[in-house]
This record gives structure tokens, C-alpha cells and sequence, in this order.
């Protein structure tokens, strides 16, 4: 398996263990509170964990399992939220908290943090467009990165029916197998 699908496979499933996650900010900017309790039962075998960092803007409500043949937690990272297997390797990240530049537009600082995180030929290729995989909270808004029309049409001409297709648009667009999204919270978070 290559990296970046093992990488996306490590996210769905780390994804599906987390059920609500706010950054503070988002939460401060609109007067409201982070919903204090996770939003579903815990997994057999797991119990849930608040998981807070103001300075990094992020609070989550993890669930900590033990499967006997596997422990799964959650460790904060710097401005990473990040999934730590009990049968070995590093921590990896799954939610990153990164700053927007002074005056900069979100849409905008999204844009500049996928080309500084993609090649130049793919990221020229592909476009910012809202994330459609999920219901959004109310005020937050959720954008990925998608193949232009050309490029759309060429994945789709070379795609095998038979296999999970690499991400067009990097690690950090939208993934066959994964959910990957950048969010935006409400009001004047200076954070994605």
C-alpha cells in the first residue's frame, strides 16, 4: 500500500473515531460554547476524552479504545491533533490547526497553504471548491481542492475501475478513500 493511501486509511478510520471537533476560536468569535459532550455513544471497547489547547486553538472529544490486540489514542501535537497506535509508529497527525497571515482572506490563506504543500504542476491544476462530504455546523464552512475540468476529465480517462485512485490534487485535496477538508469557523478566526 503506498504511503498516501495508508496514510488515508489511517485517516478514515482515525476520522471515524472522533466526533466532534471545534477550534476555540471559531467558538469564542461567535459567543458560543464548544458542545461539552461528545455526540454519540462511545465504541465498544473505548471511552470518550475531552482533548483541549487554546494556545493552538483546538478542542476534541476523542475516544480512547482498547481492543486488547490494539490501544488507539490521541495525542495534541503543537497545533496537530494526532492518532498514536499501540502496535507501533509515530503519532500521526489528523487535524492541523494553521494560522492565517496578517489581513489575509481565508479563502485565500487555504490556497497559499496547498501550494506550499503541493507540487507547483499539480496545484496549477487544481481548484478551491466547497467540500460536499458532510453537513457543515451552522456559520463554518468546509473547502477542498478539486481537479479543474481538463484535469478532471484526464483522472477520469486513466481511472481503473479496480483501484482506489491516487489523490489528483495531493494530500491535500480531496482523497478517494479519505475525508480531508479544510474548515473555516465563524466570525474573525485568524485560523483553518
Amino acid at each position: 500500500m503506498s504511503d498516501t493511501r495508508n496514510r488515508s486509511w489511517i485517516l478514515a478510520i482515525a476520522g471515524s473515531l472522533i466526533a466532534a471537533v471545534t477550534v476555540a476560536a471559531a467558538a469564542a468569535a461567535t459567543g458560543g460554547a464548544p458542545r461539552d459532550a461528545p455526540s454519540r455513544a462511545p465504541t465498544q471497547g473505548c471511552a470518550w476524552e475531552k482533548l483541549s489547547d487554546p494556545a493552538a486553538g483546538l478542542e476534541a472529544w476523542v475516544e480512547r479504545c482498547d481492543f486488547g490486540f490494539r490501544k488507539i489514542d490521541f495525542v495534541l501535537q503543537g497545533h496537530s491533533l494526532a492518532v498514536r497506535y499501540s502496535d507501533g509508529g509515530a503519532p500521526d497527525p489528523l487535524i492541523d490547526v494553521l494560522d492565517l497571515a496578517p489581513g489575509e482572506t481565508a479563502q485565500a490563506g487555504i490556497r497559499r497553504l496547498f501550494v506550499a504543500r503541493t507540487p507547483k504542476a499539480i496545484a496549477a491544476r487544481c481548484v478551491l471548491a466547497p467540500y460536499r462530504g458532510a453537513k457543515s455546523p451552522a456559520g463554518v464552512h468546509r473547502f477542498t481542492f478539486v481537479p479543474d475540468a481538463a484535469y478532471k476529465k484526464e483522472v477520469a480517462a486513466k481511472a481503473d475501475p479496480n483501484e482506489v485512485g491516487e489523490p489528483p490534487c495531493g494530500e491535500w485535496g480531496e482523497a478517494p478513500d479519505g475525508i480531508q477538508y479544510f474548515q473555516v469557523g465563524p466570525g474573525t478566526s485568524r485560523r483553518v
